[in-house]
């Protein structure tokens, strides 16, 4: 047996037995020329978890201000101050008109990411999520990132707890996992040393999971950072995830190269996509699942992922603004029919989740049925998916 062969046979072997691999472990993963039995080993490990489901759910993003004090290198969304060419902030009424225009629509969630605007008032960001509530109650407000929340700790002199009390008496269901970016700190010197430290991000997170609110992880990856730093952040992330149990997914983020001070630096290859998927997938043991992110990794890598530890290609997002600022050429929108197609194309099995992950419809090969809007739509489960926590605020209500 070669070396090579011997130790993926380890790494098996640990993978078999349930005892989660090393940061040596992961290194190597990353390091091995053997592609396609990293991917066989990652699917075997999906499988293991979802069998042959991928998740998908009916959401649209809002960006309600691009405008930014922070200066990360690799952001080509954000505009420093207010009156800057292409900055702008929506008003309560622009942000109500959203769903307005959406009043034909089955949507079960609205995922909200803003730029780190230095004048607006505090109450402007809890009203986002009172008119978007007063709107449609029964949509899940999933909002605000870690960098976010400490920024408004930061600004409105308040404590994290305090921050997502008032946030989840606004409506606030459930936080995405988006401004982690690499924790190593030499990295972020480069990247982004004037936001929330890799620290900091972690107790928001910390917080909200005691809170009761579940929140998703990231990592940008294909920037500076080496291939150690990027499974040195997944090991802080299993960390935190052994401690709350608050993760439900985690979602790696190719860089983007156009708009921005990196520029020159190239896009991470279709290799280096799949392989980091496929090593997220045998690290993270403890987090359920694994998000194929259309919208920046490009609908056919997406595809392709499913085979490589992803069980979850998000949803059908429209109007995404920082990945599509930044020159991604993907659509900006894509219907529940097309996500279906895709995935049964990759011989998957499509289950349209909310997003708790709680199942509203399975594939069973029939055509996909229409929801009316507003509709109560029955759970295939009402059973909370083992290691997530109890719901938060309104969100646990039957």
């Amino acid at each position: 047996m070669t070396p090579t062969r011997a130790r993926l046979a380890e790494i098996e072997t640990k993978l078999d037995d349930g005892t989660p691999l090393s940061f040596d472990d992961g290194v190597w993963l990353y390091r091995t020329p053997d592609l396609c039995t990293l991917g066989a080993l990652a699917n075997r490990v999906r499988e293991r978890k979802h069998g042959e489901r991928t998740y998908f759910n009916v959401n649209f993003h809002i960006n309600a201000t691009n405008v930014c004090h922070a200066d990360c290198k690799f952001c080509s969304f954000a505009r420093l101050q207010p009156g800057m060419p292409q900055a702008y902030t929506m008003s309560l009424d622009d942000i109500r008109q959203k769903l307005v225009e959406r009043r034909g629509q089955h949507v079960t969630e609205i995922h909200i990411v803003n730029g780190l605007h230095p004048e607006l008032p505090w109450s402007y960001f809890k009203d986002t999520l009172r008119v978007l509530k007063a709107e449609r109650p029964e949509i899940h407000l999933k909002a605000y990132t870690a960098v976010e929340i400490h920024d408004f700790a930061r600004r409105y002199d308040m404590t994290y707890e305090q921050v997502l009390r008032e946030l989840i008496d606004a409506g606030l269901g459930s936080m995405p996992g988006g401004g982690a970016e690499i924790f190593a700190e030499r990295a972020r010197r480069k990247l982004c040393r004037d936001k929330a430290t890799a620290e900091q991000w972690l107790e928001v997170h910390r917080t909200a999971h005691r809170l009761g609110l579940r929140s998703n992880c990231t990592m940008l990856y294909g920037t500076v950072e080496t291939l150690e730093e990027r499974v040195d952040h997944m090991l802080r992330l299993r960390a935190l995830q052994a401690e709350t149990g608050g993760f439900q997914t985690f979602i790696p983020l190719s860089y983007h190269p156009e708009g921005n001070d990196l520029g020159k630096l190239p896009a991470p290859t279709g290799v280096d996509d799949l392989r980091t998927y496929a090593v997220a997938r045998l690290m993270l043991d403890n987090i359920e699942h694994i998000k194929a992110y259309w919208v920046m990794l490009g609908v056919k890598t997406a595809q392709i992922a499913l085979g490589f530890g992803a069980d979850d290609i998000d949803g059908t997002v429209q109007e995404e603004k920082v990945y599509h600022m930044a020159g991604a050429e993907t659509p900006q929108v894509l219907g529940r029919f097309e996500l279906v197609r895709l995935i049964r194309e990759a011989g998957r099995h499509a289950v349209e989740r909310d997003t708790l992950y709680r199942v509203l419809w399975e594939d069973d090969g029939a055509p996909l049925p229409e929801i009316r809007v507003g509709a109560s739509v029955p759970y295939s489960s009402g059973a909370t998916p083992r290691g997530h926590l109890p719901l938060a605020g309104a969100e646990a209500q039957p």
